[in-house]
């Protein structure tokens, strides 16, 4: 546990409750409703299937194939209608779309000021809720001076390299550093998009409410703060975070959130609007549970050696999470907000580093290696999607 000055602690639990790298140093790095925010015992969404019983403990993976390999560097993906992808290079600011019967690569072009640099670059990306009329695709990445959100057309029309229009930045200002950039982004069931900071190595601004730094933003698509977040003049949905990467909402419409840890616990967080989320007074599981303190516990804790957590996603009633410094795919199965069994690991060692998962339907998954990021060790191949079946 990772503990301030008591005075830090004092001035951090007086605050009002509205709203990748694994460890510090040089170590490695490890669509629809209203516009309110969801609560947090939101009904499952209309037409929507809940799980009928909680998962079984024990589950499975089978890797199907390798949609693609080659890729430099991949980051952030977001799937289209129809169900091919899009995919971020993070060094050279790219974007490619990645058939998903056959693999094939498309360019679609690059994001223009992408300043890449340690683990900035081209990060998180997402298509509109709402892409059918709009062919919007939203990036977060970092410039020379800062981390911002921008929005582009997409036109598959114009010839491959020149598809994308020009950027329309919707929310800049997020504190940039060498470390801890955040990135990833993603709409809500609300419509609304999400966007899940770092706190750059500056720890301070985690528990800063006034920076976008170290945080949960839940944002209007225009990038104005979203109808029923905790302040009604603010993107701030939750605070106290070192560096989150990974967003994704379960069939009752709870947000989950993955984060790095320093030299202790990386975590798997419920997120809550308003809640404060520790760092940096507490790193994992405070002593004697987050009521006292103010601070809200993670749901599950691993060792930063064993995870490093990047992105994830659910599916069948399991959290899914791609670690990069451990080098495997972590199941957390759930009965609500609980998990039902001890996290179960798979593929550990098998692909290196593991970036991104993203639910695909019909209980498979796509998971992005992250090998060629200058802290993995690739192999022919790399780096590489990989279509999964698991249970």
């Amino acid at each position: 546990m990772q503990r301030r000055s008591q005075t830090a602690v004092l001035a951090a639990a007086s605050l009002l409750l509205a709203a990748g790298c694994s460890s510090g140093g040089a170590q490695p790095e490890g669509g629809g409703g209203s516009s309110a925010a969801p609560s947090k015992s939101a009904a499952a969404s209309p037409g929507a299937t809940p799980e009928p019983t909680a998962p079984p403990a024990k589950g499975s993976v089978k890797v199907i194939r390798a949609l693609t390999t080659g890729l430099t560097s991949p980051w952030g993906v977001a799937v289209l209608p129809g169900g091919d992808l899009l995919v971020a290079s993070r060094d050279t600011g790219e974007i490619v779309r990645v058939a998903a019967d056959s693999g094939k690569k498309t360019e679609l072009g690059s994001v223009p000021g992408v300043d890449p640099g340690g683990e900035g670059g081209l990060l998180g990306i997402a298509v509109s809720s709402t892409f059918g009329a709009d062919h919007q695709v939203y990036a977060y990445f970092t410039t020379a001076s800062d981390n911002r959100i921008a929005r582009m057309n997409y036109d598959e029309k114009r010839p491959p390299g020149n598809q994308l229009g020009a950027p329309d930045t919707i929310f800049k200002g997020i504190p940039k550093g060498q470390v801890h950039n955040g990135g990833r982004i993603a709409f809500g069931p609300d419509k609304m998009l999400y966007a899940g900071t770092g706190e750059t190595g500056d720890t301070g601004l985690a528990q800063d409410k006034e920076s976008p730094a170290g945080k949960i933003l839940r944002m209007t698509p225009d990038g104005e703060p979203a109808h029923g977040n905790p302040e009604a003049d603010s993107v701030v949905y939750d605070y106290g975070h070192r560096n989150v990467q990974g967003l994704a909402w379960d069939n009752d419409k709870r947000l989950w959130a993955s984060e790095f840890g320093q030299d202790t616990w990386d975590e798997l967080n419920l997120i809550e609007p308003g809640k404060n989320y520790g760092w940096p007074e507490v790193e994992g599981k405070a002593k004697g549970g987050s009521k006292g303190s103010g601070f809200v516990n993670p749901v599950e804790q691993w060792k930063t050696a064993d995870a490093s957590p990047s992105g994830i996603a659910i599916a069948k009633g399991s959290v899914w999470m791609a670690s990069l410094r451990g080098e495997r795919l972590w199941r957390i199965p759930l009965d609500g907000t609980k998990p039902v069994a001890a996290p179960q690991a798979f593929l550990k060692g098998t692909y290196g580093r593991l970036r991104t998962v993203v639910a695909a339907g019909d209980g498979t998954l796509w998971l992005v290696t992250s090998n060629t990021d200058g802290r993995g060790t690739p192999h022919k191949g790399d780096d590489r999607i990989l279509r999964l079946k698991v249970s």
